[in-house]
């Protein structure tokens, strides 16, 4: 059939590229051996059984053997048969609830024990909700002076709350947070970042936040498990042997 293309009818416009995907509604035409640029992502894939499940058994193998051999080359600290009509003093928990025990020291038990862990296991449900510093940008990496004033105002501010409590200023939480506050400020200060101040520097807020989470859980629970005498009073484990 011959004949000429009427006015009406479409025009199509010939375009070189070499990537598909700039130009989704023209015809592309990819010269010479060069391959069109198509997103695709090959990840490598290990199956669950062997890899992963023969590692986890090799770890639970060699952490069976550790624990074997401690117990055979140390005898556990075990104290008498209890006994009703004596107390022990102190009388202390397992010592992965010593640092409860330790704030019980501090504060009233409704906050030590209810409020305080409360908070802490609300905030492990309601934070992977909320899109906080999913790619773990460094705290200093912008607007230094007003992320500097805003820190140590929150210091300041926490300060004030552990140190002039009811009883006795909470030195194992004070502690770690000016430990972890001095740490965040010196690559706000420090012009050149290489070595340690620049590893530093890289941290993101999340990893200051834990790491004084961390540290002041690890206090609370060391003290009470070797600083703590009869009466819950400070004492040295080698001067009073409390173990």
């Amino acid at each position: 059939m011959t004949g000429a293309m009427p006015d009406s009818a479409p025009r199509f416009t010939l375009d070189v590229d070499d990537n598909a995907r700039t130009g989704p509604v023209r015809l592309v035409v990819v010269q010479d051996e060069r391959r069109p640029a198509v997103d695709a992502t090959d990840e490598a894939m290990v199956m669950t059984f062997p890899h992963l499940l023969v590692r986890e058994a090799i770890a639970f193998l060699a952490l069976l053997l550790a624990l074997s051999l401690i117990a055979i080359a140390f005898d556990a600290p075990l104290e008498e048969i209890a006994n009703p009509q004596k107390t022990p003093n102190p009388s202390k928990a397992p010592w992965y609830f010593l640092g409860l025990q330790e704030l019980l020291h501090y504060y009233p038990p409704i906050f030590s024990g209810v409020l305080i862990p409360g908070l802490v296991v609300l905030a492990l449900i309601v934070i992977p909700y909320f899109d906080i510093n999913l790619e773990r940008e460094a705290l200093w990496r912008d607007r230094t002076a007003a992320k500097l004033r805003a820190l140590w105002i929150v210091i300041a501010a926490l300060s004030v709350v552990f140190l002039f409590t009811d009883s006795h200023p909470v030195w194992p939480i004070v502690g770690p947070l000016w430990a972890v506050a001095v740490a965040m400020t010196v690559p706000a200060l420090v012009p050149r970042r290489d070595g340690i101040v620049g590893w530093l520097g890289d941290r993101s807020l999340a990893f200051w936040i834990f790491l004084w989470f961390l540290l002041a859980s690890t206090a609370l629970t060391v003290i009470g498990v070797a600083f703590r005498g009869p009466g819950w009073e400070f004492t040295l484990p080698w001067r009073d042997g409390v173990f």
